[in-house]
């Protein structure tokens, strides 16, 4: 089915249009918020008649929560990438700071997208100050798959490990990752962060190193 009506170009389908809606909305809503966007914002920046948003998602609410739908899946599915691929490529056991590490290098890489501007963290930034999504949505949708991956490959790893521990690891190792990409954030890669000693890829390296240490202490395993 071809949109002739709601965009004014027959050349355009659905897929299209809705992509550019999500497209702009996200870019808007990063940089200014839910209520600082528009409706007009959008559809303006996405070269769309103002009446295509209710067309296409009911509305600028189902828009935002759709928008970070993208997002969250996004970032679910390659997590459980990150798992799934140490997992495979290990004959035995996997070492714990492979792991860690692939999950920790995927989580940031996912915040730190140059080429979105960093949209993610900006978008999470937001919503933390002004909460505007269903409820039980990033639980569901990415929490809970993410938490179920990471307590299969942990206790594959350090089989002494307590599964009831895994959720406050993980919840551990994300609040790490988020703070050392705010403080890149703000600092950049300038001179005010040499002067401070900080690289984010060094303070990954450590975050992981740290949390194995703690992982394998809760294991009751020996620190190597």
């Amino acid at each position: 089915m071809k949109n002739t009506h709601k965009n004014g170009n027959n050349c355009d389908s659905d897929g299209a249009v809705r992509g550019r809606l999500l497209e702009t909305a996200a870019e808007s809503f990063a940089e200014k918020g839910f209520d600082g966007t528009s409706v007009r914002d959008i559809t303006a920046g996405a070269g769309c008649n103002v009446a295509s948003v209710n067309y296409y998602f009911g509305g600028k609410e189902n828009l935002y929560t759709d928008v970070w739908r993208h997002h969250l899946l996004l970032l679910r599915d390659s997590q459980l990438a990150s798992i799934e691929k140490v997992m495979s490529e290990s004959q035995g056991p996997p070492h714990l700071e492979d792991l860690l590490r692939s999950f920790a290098e995927t989580f940031v890489g996912s915040l730190v997208d140059k080429g979105r501007s960093n949209r993610l963290l900006k978008l999470m930034m937001r919503e933390m100050l002004d909460n505007r999504l269903p409820a039980d949505m990033f639980a569901n949708e990415v929490v809970k798959p993410t938490l179920g991956a990471m307590e299969k490959a942990l206790l594959r790893t350090c089989p002494g490990l307590d599964g009831a521990q895994v959720a406050l690891i993980v919840f551990s190792i994300v609040g790490q990752l988020i703070h050392a990409v705010r403080v890149r954030t703000m600092f950049g890669e300038n001179a005010r962060a040499e002067l401070l000693g900080f690289d984010l890829s060094e303070t990954v390296e450590h975050i992981v190193k740290f949390s194995a240490a703690g992982i394998r202490a809760y294991a009751g395993e020996k620190t190597k």
